[in-house]
């Protein structure tokens, strides 16, 4: 019976791409088996210390790039959940996602939002909110989403909306807002000082499905000429 160091398989595993190159030309050559070839091949690279002690030197030097291909792949994955997870935040008891848009920009508006807690509370939140531009209707949606929260005593809240504008507007110094936007951002504002431990943050768009979705259900409810 043959040995299983002596099989094909675990020849063709030890050896080297030019040792397996020069295996098969040895067997044309020669008429001889491929694994006959490649044994001969690999006999000739091991010289006086033997095929055994060879193959224990692949087989480590296979171990090695196995595990550290693993680390690698490990890495990667760690790299890759951190990025997806960078603008979450930390772990809060309350999290709310807001979205607003305007078809066209300015036009008809709808707000979406959703407000999650700790006890398993869900509110959805999608409507009409008249005629404006994006930032007007992200603002709109902001305010609704913290009148909810503050209706239910959330503390510890999160909020995460994609909209730069607005998120940078809210929490920027007041000099630095935006004048057409003064009304929405001391609403915003003062919803938010009755929150315990409330902050707005951004995350990318592609991580706000939900809200945008409601959003644009909202939208959608316009009849042709405009109205709700």
């Amino acid at each position: 019976m043959t040995e299983p160091i002596h099989e094909l398989a675990h020849l063709a595993a030890a050896a080297f791409k030019s040792e397996r190159n020069a295996s098969r030309k040895l067997s044309a050559r020669a008429n001889i088996s491929e694994e006959q070839a490649l044994r001969a091949t690999l006999e000739q690279r091991a010289g006086a210390r033997g095929l055994a002690a060879l193959l224990d030197e692949r087989a480590a030097l296979l171990a090695a790039d196995a595990a550290r291909l693993a680390e690698r792949d490990t890495r990667r994955a760690l790299a890759r959940s951190a990025r997806l997870n960078k603008h979450d935040g930390p772990p809060a008891p309350w999290r709310a996602w807001f979205d607003g848009s305007a078809h066209p920009n300015p036009g008809r508006c709808g707000i979406g939002a959703l407000l999650t807690g700790p006890d398993g509370e869900r509110v959805e939140i999608s409507r009409p909110a008249g005629y404006g531009n994006s930032s007007e209707a992200e603002y709109q949606a902001l305010i609704a989403v913290l009148e909810a929260a503050v209706a239910r005593g959330a503390h510890g809240l999160t909020v995460h909306g994609d909209s730069r504008v607005v998120i940078d507007d809210v929490n920027g110094p007041e000099l630095a807002g935006a004048p057409s936007l003064q009304a929405y951002r001391a609403q915003a504002r003062a919803l938010l000082g009755r929150i315990d431990s409330a902050c707005v943050r951004w995350l990318p768009r592609h991580k706000n499905q939900d809200a945008d979705a409601l959003s644009q259900r909202a939208a959608a409810a316009f009849g042709p000429a405009g109205m709700a």
